[in-house]
């Protein structure tokens, strides 16, 4: 029998949610524990999963729209069932549209050959629209398992592994290396070895109901109601689980990387936790690869001569491009430059490095200064809409990493809940990450501010670009040496110059300086960030 899903209640506070992003579309196959959409309430915006089996009939509320508690959400049931009784409540021509979704789904799902799955382009990102296949690791004929990679993906943030969920012969490409297309466009076709699926390659419609790749669960956000970045040792750096195995297995004390999932591609439920015991937990091993490097070979240029080389832009290139453009010429930035005194904060930072086996950078310094910082003035905390000015009253600092292909923007989640060693060793495993093109695109969203360092690079200051929808930016340089006075006296000292640029929709100009004047505070008398 279908099962009405209606808008649930989140909060204790929440009268209304709204459809931030929806991870499966009418026609997909439900299991209890998957991720139906993500639902933006008063506090949060979480993950809502399914608590049946089915598959997913309708969908009664788009992405962006907003609808009171117990709103009808969704419909899960069974292919092809009648629904239109549980509509009542609805207009006859929305109990129409919903049948002929369902009868829809009945025949293209007839159409598919027995065993035979389409494998459509993932969305990697939440802003990806297309993607370019950069290489393909497996060729027509060959056997593919579940968990083999089957081909490099290039998306607008980067270059990620694209794995196979399900097993069998890849029959068919539909994208060629170096091609791209949009997200949901016909990738690969796997089945039985010698199956025909010529006609289904050309006939296949975006949408329809084949049993297309799981990627989009990679798209899930990470939860944001807890407190604590847990530590994975899989060898994706991600655990997969569902919000309220999270929330019991950090109640009862039960490390996620010791639990194996029985959900979805391996996603962690709750009766594995409640089934969790110690003695089962299998060993994690770790496997460091030494990676050899290969100088590029550059082309001879002849004395006096011209030469150039034009290269293809790539997908992260362009997204480069296109999103500081649209930020430079749509929010009038302005800056503010003030110089800060690193005496205190060479000092302290010696004493932190002194304690064993703690390590800790001028970078998470200034990370940690400005989560704090940004708690006492929320309004730089913020980001513009046409509508209303947003305030975040969490904070997410996003820091800015070069990587080969140009600049990627990992985010701490929670910043201002974090110790000094816990941003130090976040923002080395994410910069890592970021580098070996390994992160996840979850980890790149969701930043409420950003941070840009080029003092390892000795430039003494330099103004950034507004990552946006963050209302402003904050750009270090390196620390130097240099005659200062204090005291009436001119002495050797240590200063620091950084730059704050901010969008004047959402940010003056003396809610910048205040926001700097508290930050400075922090830098120069770092033991008051430990209060």
């Amino acid at each position: 029998m279908a099962q009405i899903i209606t808008m649930p209640r989140l909060s204790d506070t929440m009268t209304e949610g709204v459809v931030a992003t929806w991870l499966k579309k009418v026609g997909d196959t439900i299991k209890t524990g998957d991720i139906l959409a993500e639902i933006e309430t008063d506090k949060a915006t979480m993950e809502f999963e399914s608590f049946y089996d089915g598959v997913l009939l309708h969908i009664g509320m788009q992405e962006g729209q907003s609808a009171s508690v117990d709103s009808l959400l969704a419909v899960i049931g069974k292919t092809g069932e009648d629904i239109s009784a549980l509509l009542a409540s609805g207009t006859a021509a929305k109990a129409e549209k919903v049948v002929e979704e369902v009868n829809a789904v009945a025949s293209s799902t007839a159409e598919i050959p027995a065993n035979v799955k389409i494998i459509t382009m993932p969305r990697l990102s939440d802003t990806m629209t297309t993607g370019t296949v950069a290489t393909w690791l497996k060729k027509v004929g060959d056997t593919v398992k579940e968990g083999d990679i089957l081909a490099e993906i290039e998306t607008d943030k980067a270059t990620m592994e694209f794995e196979s969920f399900n097993a069998g012969t890849l029959l068919y490409i539909g994208i060629q290396e170096g091609d791209s297309a949009p997200v949901d466009a016909v990738l690969a076709i796997l089945g039985p070895a010698g199956t025909d699926v010529t006609g289904l390659a050309a006939n296949y419609k975006v949408g329809a109901v084949a049993e297309v790749t799981k990627a989009e669960e990679k798209t899930i956000s990470q939860e944001a109601t807890t407190n604590n970045l847990q530590q994975t040792t899989n060898t994706t750096d991600r655990i997969f689980a569902s919000p309220l195995a999270k929330k019991i297995a950090q109640d009862k004390g039960i490390n996620l990387a010791q639990v194996k999932g029985s959900g979805e591609n391996g996603r962690i439920v709750k009766n594995d936790i409640e089934n969790f015991s110690p003695s089962s937990a299998s060993p994690s091993s770790a496997i460091s690869e030494a990676t050899a490097t290969v100088a590029a070979v550059k082309p001879f240029v002849p004395a006096g001569e011209m030469v150039q080389e034009e290269l293809k832009n790539s997908q992260m290139r362009k997204t480069i491009a296109r999103r500081l453009s649209e930020s430079k010429f749509t929010a009038p930035h302005y800056y503010l430059t003030i110089e800060l005194d690193m005496d205190n904060a060479i000092a302290s930072r010696n004493m932190i490095n002194g304690l064993p086996e703690t390590k800790v950078s001028f970078n998470d310094m200034v990370i940690k200064a400005s989560a704090m910082a940004l708690k006492k003035h929320p309004q730089v905390n913020s980001q513009w809409t046409e509508d209303a000015m947003v305030i975040n009253y969490h904070v997410n600092i996003g820091v800015a990493v070069a990587v080969e292909d140009g600049l990627m923007v990992p985010v701490l989640k929670f910043t201002d809940q974090m110790s000094l060693t816990q941003i130090g060793a976040n923002v080395k495993d994410l910069a890592g990450k970021a580098k070996s093109k390994k992160i996840h695109p979850s980890e790149m969203e969701g930043s409420t501010f950003t941070i840009s360092n080029l003092g390892m690079f000795g430039i003494q200051s330099f103004t950034s670009i507004i990552n946006q929808p963050n209302s402003a930016i904050l750009s270090v340089g390196a620390i130097i040496e240099k005659p200062v006075v204090k005291n009436g006296q001119i002495v050797v000292g240590n200063t620091m110059t950084v730059t704050l640029a901010c969008d004047h929709r959402t940010v003056d100009g003396a809610t910048g300086a205040q926001f700097l004047q508290t930050f400075k505070a922090f830098m120069e008398n770092p033991v008051t960030m430990l209060a």
